[in-house]
């Protein structure tokens, strides 16, 4: 995943500084001192994007090996489509894309045409389809920082205001939160966590998100088998240490919950479908392409766009959204182009033929496909050592999470905490 930060970098660095830095003013007590009041335990939901679920077998993530010894794990089943930020808005409200408004990294929507959402968009009109975990959490008294998230930053509720520059009004942010910014290193992320910790009990957060892009970078690069896409799992592994072993010494019960969005597959230049081999471009306007391909019809050329869609191809199948398969539970969101094309994994789209040789990986496939199987791990006081558990699909993460708080059961989501019920100490 890209994703790009809208403020300036050196405005960020100076707002993390008191996150995670003490402040020479109020340093903060020795360990020892902290560790000898008891503390409640907190829920700190990690993402791990792009770490598919059997990285976890290549030896090198002996952290995240304890972590589910010592509690439960799964290869989890990421929701359609297969992408960051509809993914980690699911875990988050519990409800899958195509009912939380984040259909995908990229889209539009009629209410505002001309206007398009990216992974920079912080408007609350995007966001505002599903309720996020720290809003329920905040307005039960449960104080949260998230050390990023996809949608951690916006008001959500609230609207912009007119002739404001992006400024808000109204809306319900994390008590703590940290506007995203690839220079922030994971080493800094971890530290501005266990900064949090050190607080006393009163603005210490009590749920806690943390966000690492690394493996998925490499992912993206290098591809899923590359032996620098499993050092960068390491790597990231290496980080988890540090906070187990930080939350350790500061005293912290933790309840560790650690996620990943999707998965991964191999891609290639020579396994492409361009698209205006299969459609005539005049028939169309096409507006995603990659492991999947939306479009619109040109009014007017509806049947020819659809008679050239709709046939048969090798490697990619077709559809009016409205016929998109039930299975995906994608199709029914205004959000969604008229016309939906789906790669093979492995397979993908692009506007016409690459002019260049490409190699690395991608995700936004079938997501019951092996290949985008996401991580999962939960470990802490709350937690039964259950070993692992049968693949269940990620919208189960928001009921477990509610659970580790202790807030009541949301109604008319899309998922529930069945896969976790036996492993939850009551």
């Amino acid at each position: 995943m890209r994703w790009y930060s809208k403020i300036v970098v050196a405005g960020l660095c100076a707002g993390l500084q008191a996150c995670v830095t003490p402040p020479a003013v109020a340093p903060a007590p020795p360990a020892k001192s902290v560790a000898q009041a008891a503390r409640t335990p907190v829920t700190i939901l990690i993402s791990i994007d792009g770490f598919r679920a059997d990285y976890l077998e290549r030896g090198v993530t002996p952290n995240l090996s304890a972590l589910a010894a010592a509690g439960i794990s799964a290869a989890m089943r990421p929701s359609f489509p297969s992408k960051t930020f509809p993914n980690h808005w699911t875990i988050v409200t519990g409800e899958r894309p195509d009912r939380n408004g984040i259909v995908s990294n990229s889209m539009e929507d009629s209410r505002r045409p001309g206007e398009t959402f990216t992974m920079a968009t912080d408007d609350p009109f995007w966001w505002n389809e599903a309720k996020p975990l720290w809003v329920d959490a905040e307005q039960a008294g449960i104080h949260s920082g998230t050390m990023f998230w996809p949608g951690a930053n916006v008001a959500w509720g609230g609207a912009v205001k007119p002739n404001s520059h992006g400024a808000t009004t109204g809306g319900t942010r994390p008590e703590d939160w940290m506007q995203f910014n690839q220079a922030v290193t994971g080493e800094q992320r971890v530290n501005g966590v266990l900064d949090w910790m050190r607080r006393p009990a009163a603005i210490r957060p009590r749920f806690v998100t943390l966000y690492f892009d690394t493996v998925d970078g490499a992912g993206h690069e290098f591809g899923p088998d590359d032996p620098r896409t499993t050092a960068a799992a390491g790597a990231v592994d290496a980080l988890i240490g540090k906070l187990v072993a930080g939350l350790r010494e500061l005293g912290q019960p933790a309840n560790l919950v650690i996620v990943a969005d999707h998965g991964m597959a191999a891609i290639s230049s020579e396994r492409t479908i361009a698209i205006d081999r299969i459609a005539n471009p005049a028939d169309y306007r096409i507006f995603e392409t990659g492991p999947f391909a939306s479009l619109s019809a040109v009014p007017g050329h509806e049947a020819a766009l659809e008679k050239a869609l709709l046939a048969h191809h090798d490697h990619l199948q077709c559809w009016r959204k409205s016929d998109i398969p039930a299975r995906f539970h994608y199709g029914s969101n205004p959000r969604i182009q008229p016309y939906f094309c789906l790669a093979e994994p492995g397979w993908e789209t692009a506007k016409t033929t690459p002019d260049k040789p490409r190699t690395g990986g991608d995700h936004g496939y079938d997501n019951m496909a092996p290949e985008m199987r996401a991580l999962f791990v939960a470990s802490g006081p709350a937690i039964k050592p259950l070993g692992t558990l049968p693949p269940f699909d990620n919208v189960d993460v928001y009921p477990l999470l509610r659970d580790l708080l202790g807030l009541p059961p949301a109604s008319g989501v899309d998922g529930d905490d069945t896969p976790f019920r036996a492993a939850l100490k009551r």
